[in-house]
């Protein structure tokens, strides 16, 4: 009777439904500095998307702005602004082949096949440069989502094993004791999953987004170089 009395009576006292907060406040130390660290992780990592999405677009559409004007007139340089050229991608590639162009034709009979390379070397390491600026944040949200959910894991198997702990300290085995740990301990897998899912579906999206924009750039210098390799000819 005494038995089925303290089950009775840990039945009654069971909530009736999770209480997230209490299931953290109720966890071991080590499982709430784990459970901690990846909401802080999680908190980090919309941050990342929301401010990434707001930043990809902003660049995005300065970009075709200046494009756009860069093409229609007859003096594009006059665009290469110090603002625009830290704003925008496309105007900083286009000033970093100009700049490669007027230093080469300034030295007298300079090599016109040598400029041209040069130029594009120029130009090329601008849109490395570029694309790693835009994508230099993205890699926290990759390194959340490989890790995140082995950091949940471990607060999972910690606790785990502490509800072990308890059942040899309580000599009591009955689900009254092991279940309010093993549903701690699964909660920080939870939360591994609830930090690392949104990463690695942000991190594949804005990767994407990060290689179309490189890509499209990539197009611009082509088309500029080509400008510039006829110029060189007319000097």
């Amino acid at each position: 009777m005494t038995d089925l009395t303290f089950l009775a009576a840990a039945a009654a006292a069971a909530p009736s439904r999770l209480d997230p907060i209490k299931l953290f406040l109720d966890a071991d130390i080590v499982v709430q500095v784990v459970m901690a660290g990846l909401l802080l992780a999680s908190i980090w990592v919309w941050m990342i998307i929301v401010s990434f999405s707001m930043r990809i677009g902003a660049v995005q559409r300065r970009c075709r702005e200046f494009e756009g004007q860069f093409w229609e007139l007859d003096n594009p340089e006059a665009l290469l602004g110090e603002r625009r050229r830290q704003t925008t991608p496309s105007a900083a590639i286009a000033a970093a082949g100009f700049g490669e162009f007027r230093k080469s034709v300034a030295k007298p009979g300079f090599d016109r096949e040598g400029a041209r390379q040069r130029i594009a070397g120029a130009m090329e390491s601008q849109v490395t440069a570029e694309a790693d600026n835009l994508s230099e944040r993205l890699n926290f949200l990759a390194t959340t989502g490989a890790v995140a959910p082995f950091v949940g894991l471990f607060g999972t198997v910690w606790g785990i094993m502490n509800s072990f702990f308890q059942i040899g300290s309580q000599q009591n085995s009955s689900l009254a004791v092991v279940a309010p740990g093993i549903s701690e301990a699964l909660f920080a897998t939870a939360i591994g999953l609830f930090a690392a899912i949104p990463a690695v579906i942000a991190y594949n999206r804005y990767s994407h987004r990060v290689n179309a924009l490189e890509a499209r750039l990539q197009r611009f210098a082509d088309r500029y170089h080509a400008q510039l390799s006829r110029e060189l000819e007319r000097v």
